[in-house]
């Protein structure tokens, strides 16, 4: 059996700590517990590192389309490796989620989110797994208000 663990996020230094990139942050995490490093591949448009668990072929993927194409690499993955939804785990950001939280899913809607949208259209399905880590929603400033 063969498992993808793709986090979202957008690629480039200017992202590296932004909260948008807890996908790519997770990934990356598992993969440093792990002794592994990423190599850059163009075809697939991803930085990809692989390892064995248990027997199993994991790849740890952060695609590097930008958010809102990540279902390109996801879908090309797939196809490739010849892999069902069922071994497709995707991890990401939740602006509607209070910071910290985490919450897991086998199926849904995007909820708003390009990312999962680019994946539900390019897959064709609503259908996989995910884990939502909440990031809250940016706090709105109040107006200042002078007295005239």
């Amino acid at each position: 059996m063969t498992k993808l663990i793709v986090g979202l996020g957008n690629p480039g230094d200017k992202y590296v700590e932004t909260k948008h990139n807890v996908g790519f942050m997770l990934v990356d995490q598992m993969a440093k517990s792990l002794n592994l490093t990423f190599s850059h591949d163009k075809i697939f448009q991803a930085d990809i590192a692989s390892t064995f668990l248990n027997g199993e072929k994991v790849y740890f993927v952060k695609p590097t389309t930008f958010m809102n194409e990540s279902g390109k690499a996801v879908h090309a993955l797939l196809t490739y490796y010849g892999l069902d939804i069922e071994d497709l785990l995707v991890i990401y950001d939740d602006l509607d989620m209070e910071v910290g939280k985490i919450r897991l899913r086998a199926k849904g809607s995007a909820g708003g989110h390009n990312g999962i949208k680019s994946i539900i259209q390019h897959i064709g399905t609503q259908v996989f797994n995910r884990v939502k880590i909440g990031i809250g929603r940016p706090k709105k400033e109040c107006p200042l208000f002078t007295t005239f």
